[in-house]
């Protein structure tokens, strides 16, 4: 591979004056840290003129090597400009073990995420969920930069305990411009306005075995009972 380089590569090093980094990735391989670091100094005789900046450099070239049949045995090496990467450090950044409010109904980072890019949540879209319980999936679609609302029927689940709460999840991430609002309701009963102001709905429906279902009214055979705010009914 170094050969290659020095012979094919269209690397015109000599350009790049700014911060740079070597890294390394692999498929279906395994290379120790020396080992590593061994294949990046094999490198050395490219000419760059900037200095080594490992967080934050503004050229990164990666190393990857690629096995499909013998194992630690690579059939291709790769060097190129890293561009970009995939948004998967998002699921170690939610990751729920290290979130300050969860409870047994809350989705797992990843799936919150998946979802949240299927919905196609986006900076300017208002999102809704209408289960939204600790804020599993309005807080991914926050990430992404919409405008979230969550409902539930259950409002211990959206104010928790002092410190603890749905909020405290958004403050976490530094999320709170995205957070709209949280409200009480039942879907079967929805105070939303029926006018076409949100751009997707997400949830994870309740299954009823994990938390018990619930519907806000009155059991049969028990008397009902108006409450009315100066003059109107309650509910409205």
């Amino acid at each position: 591979m170094i050969n290659s380089v020095k012979n094919n590569a269209a690397i015109n090093a000599s350009q790049y004056h700014e911060t740079f980094r070597f890294d390394f990735d692999s498929f279906k391989v395994k290379r120790t840290m020396s080992e590593q670091r061994e294949l990046i100094n094999a490198f050395s005789f490219l000419p760059f003129k900037g200095q080594v900046k490992m967080k934050d450099p503004e050229l990164q070239i990666c190393i990857f090597e690629e096995c499909e049949k013998q194992k630690n045995s690579p059939n291709k090496v790769y060097l190129g400009r890293r561009i970009a990467t995939s948004d998967r450090d998002s699921i170690h950044k939610y990751d729920l073990k290290k979130r300050h409010y969860i409870s047994r109904t809350s989705m797992e980072a990843e799936l919150s995420l998946v979802t949240a890019n299927m919905l196609l949540a986006a900076p300017g879209k208002v999102v809704f969920d209408p289960f939204v319980g600790t804020g599993s999936f309005t807080v991914a679609c926050a990430h992404f930069g919409a405008l979230t609302l969550g409902g539930d029927i259950d409002g211990r689940s959206i104010r928790g305990t002092p410190g603890r709460d749905l909020r405290s999840n958004f403050q976490q991430y530094g999320l709170m411009d995205n957070l709209f609002d949280s409200i009480i309701s039942d879907l079967t009963n929805t105070p939303i306005r029926a006018v076409r102001f949100l751009d997707g709905v997400v949830c994870d429906p309740p299954y009823g075995i994990r938390e018990g279902p619930k519907v806000l009214g009155y059991r049969e055979g028990k008397e009902a009972v108006l409450v009315m705010i100066d003059g109107v009914p309650a509910h409205l």
